[in-house]
């Protein structure tokens, strides 16, 4: 598959696959053939292969992405049209923790070479050396984890607030100097903060790792106002109930008490997949989400009706 997917990078202008920041979204100006006017593929047409995709992308630019697609196997058809990150360089922070596994797969399956940094980002120069080792990037996904502290808000103390912003807070705006002023001189970059729900909804035993999670989804929408203006999109996902080994390891996932729990307070009933998250993210990674800036998304199962 390798040679093929040479091939469909190659054939890229004509499938409308997605080229940095166009800013018309995943298909451009083509989008209307895909639904009721997408190839079909009947019998075993297929000897042609990638063939008439390398033909079609040096026929003009203007070829309808229908007649570059319509020889092309179901497999190669699927791949065209989930490949949706190809050429782009996407760095993921805490990449051993919290949603970075699932996110580094997701998002490498959808084309894109992933850079998945296990650096700790407590040290102030941290975040700057992180991103510096990474080289150019397009995207970055600003993924942090910390145990949530559960001490009750007259029994905290400074230094369990301290130590909660200083993991969750303060590397944001040091990874965001870090990347924004390319972003901004080339009019081209997206950046993905995986937050917590937490923000949405009191809970009990739950204020110091609430605020830190609540200022994380302020200053995204602050600077994602701030910076759409150079077409540069910032936003987060402010999740609850999502499938991952350091919120919800599969020990508390077993624990009757917590199934009761999930079924008492998650509409959905079940822990929203890992998998669903992080095909999320990577929508939101892509140019099919141009549109979107400075906003929360939660993804929670319908925990936090708001």
């Amino acid at each position: 598959m390798a040679r093929g997917g040479r091939a469909l990078r190659h054939a890229r202008g004509v499938l409308a696959l997605p080229s940095r920041c166009t800013g018309q979204g995943l298909l451009g100006h083509e989008s209307s053939w895909v639904g009721a006017d997408a190839p079909s593929f009947q019998g075993s047409d297929v000897s042609g292969g990638l063939r008439p995709l390398i033909a079609a992308a040096r026929v003009a630019r203007s070829t309808p992405p229908r007649a570059a697609l319509q020889h092309a196997t179901p497999v190669e058809y699927r791949s065209a049209m989930t490949r949706t990150l190809n050429g782009r360089r996407v760095l993921v922070t805490q990449a051993g923790e919290f949603m970075g596994p699932v996110l580094c797969e997701v998002l490498a399956e959808h084309g894109a070479e992933v850079i998945r940094s296990t650096a700790s980002l407590l040290e102030s120069d941290a975040a700057f050396n992180v991103v510096q080792s990474a080289g150019a990037i397009d995207i970055l996904v600003a993924n942090l984890a910390y145990a949530a502290p559960t001490t009750l808000a007259a029994e905290s103390t400074d230094i369990e607030w301290t130590q909660t912003f200083a993991a969750l807070v303060d590397p944001l705006p040091r990874l965001f100097r870090a990347v924004l002023p390319k972003m901004i001189e080339r009019r081209c970059g997206k950046i993905l903060v995986i937050g917590s729900a937490s923000a949405l909804r009191g809970m009990k035993r739950a204020s110091t790792y609430s605020a830190a999670r609540g200022a994380q989804l302020a200053y995204v929408q602050s600077v994602g106002v701030e910076v759409a203006v150079h077409n540069v999109q910032v936003n987060a996902i402010a999740q609850n109930f999502v499938e991952n080994s350091t919120y919800f390891p599969p020990e508390v996932q077993a624990n009757p008490r917590f199934q009761e729990r999930l079924k008492r307070e998650v509409p959905l009933g079940r822990l929203v997949a890992a998998r669903e998250d992080a095909e999320f993210a990577a929508y939101l990674c892509s140019e099919a989400a141009n549109c979107f800036v400075g906003q929360v998304f939660p993804v929670y199962g319908g925990w936090a009706a708001r």
